[in-house]
């Protein structure tokens, strides 16, 4: 890796693969992915949910912000860059188990680190992401800034916020207007003599290698939810009830694998190669790998139930995740192109049976419960290669 600053050139298509820096990078994924993970141990309520929820977001922001400077930079990425964010984000991962108590703030720092290097990072290169517009416009980032000076759930809220607006910024801000907004900024410098550097060029993302990027996180979090069963499996008697449990959560993680990365891509199940814009794949990414991360640990606090009823926490965690996963993939295959009629057959039945295993099934225990969620799963899993992606009507153009 050189030092040097100047632009990358764009690779052919399908020639390039992840790096030793960026797989050795995609580690911090796996430490943050698991500690998460132990906010919803137990029997997680509302409040647990909601800061999982916040904590992940952030934790993958940070990922994929590093994430898309490599994949831009290339062989000109800056290592010392990468593994400084690689430390942040280390312990970002390291603060969450105490960030009830005393590590908020660590966390919260590590989290405005992060974000600041990578805005440094672009900055340094000379240019801007046209489909990521939060390299450019750190609004968001200002709430985690104040968070600094409050306490529990005022700060929570505070990080909530600054999630929020970035997640507005990444769907409202136009490739165009960002670029009208850092055109008429450079000017506005430039005229009054503070800017000797060249004007901020439009970067362009080596899209195969982004999709493999994206799909190795994929992995990562499938890899954790293996981890978290085979350690809560680990902890128990083992009897004919585990055997059905740990054979039935193995199967459901097994679609979960076929759905987002046989027949997904990015890894956003369902979804077809390269018909929406960075933009929209990436929120879907995090929202899918956010619900299957909470999936894994649904399922090791599940294997502690498998011959009695699972609590409701557990059970509304369990179905809750993959329901969440199931509608996403619906987006997915809408944006892919999908006839609603198609949409509705694929993921219909299986939400159904996902709302009537929270409802209705009160006094499962988790053999049942899981082999309930692998039928939700299997449904799509199934019907994906029956039914043939059928293109619908093009939107006539509206002026």
């Amino acid at each position: 890796m050189t030092a040097s600053a100047s632009p990358a050139p764009v690779p052919a298509r399908g020639e390039r693969h992840a790096s030793w820096l960026e797989l050795f990078f995609d580690l911090t994924a796996v430490a943050g992915v698991a500690q998460l993970a132990h906010l919803l141990h137990g029997s997680p309520g509302p409040g647990d949910a909601a800061l999982y929820a916040v904590m992940f977001l952030a934790f993958w922001t940070g990922w994929m912000l590093f994430t898309v400077y490599g994949n831009v930079s290339g062989e000109e990425t800056r290592t010392w860059t990468v593994l400084t964010g690689m430390f942040g984000m280390a312990v970002m991962a390291a603060s969450v188990h105490g960030v009830r108590e005393d590590r908020a703030g660590a966390f919260a720092l590590a989290y405005i680190l992060v974000r600041s290097l990578a805005g440094k990072a672009w900055e340094r290169r000379g240019e801007y992401v046209p489909d990521l517009p939060i390299t450019q416009l750190g609004l968001g980032l200002t709430p985690w800034i104040v968070s600094m000076w409050f306490d529990g759930t005022a700060r929570y809220a505070l990080w909530a916020l600054g999630l929020a607006i970035d997640l507005a910024v990444m769907f409202t801000v136009s490739g165009r207007r960002l670029s009208a907004r850092v055109e008429a900024r450079y000017a506005e410098e430039a005229a009054r003599g503070r800017r000797a550097s060249p004007k901020p060029v439009a970067a362009l993302m080596d899209a195969p290698h982004l999709g493999e990027r994206l799909g190795l996180f994929q992995l990562i979090v499938l890899g954790e939810a293996v981890a978290q069963v085979v350690a809560a499996a680990a902890q128990v008697e083992w009897d004919a009830a585990l055997y059905g449990v740990g054979v039935g959560a193995f199967l459901l993680l097994l679609l979960l694998w076929s759905l987002s990365l046989r027949h997904g891509a990015d890894g956003v199940p369902l979804l077809a190669w390269d018909v929406l814009p960075v933009r929209l794949v990436l929120p879907l990414h995090c929202f899918v790998a956010g619900s299957v991360a909470a999936l894994a640990a649904a399922l090791g606090n599940a294997v502690e139930y498998t011959d009695h009823p699972v609590p409701g926490s557990v059970r509304w965690l369990l179905c809750g995740s993959l329901a969440v996963y199931l509608a996403i993939a619906g987006v997915a295959a809408l944006g892919s192109g999908r006839r609603t009629r198609e949409v509705l057959l694929l993921v219909g039945p299986s939400l159904a049976v996902v709302l009537v295993a929270a409802t209705l099934a009160r006094d499962a225990a988790a053999v049942q419960l899981v082999w309930l969620l692998v039928l939700a799963a299997a449904v799509p899993r199934v019907l994906v290669d029956r039914l043939p992606r059928t293109p619908a009507p093009a939107r006539p153009d509206t002026p």
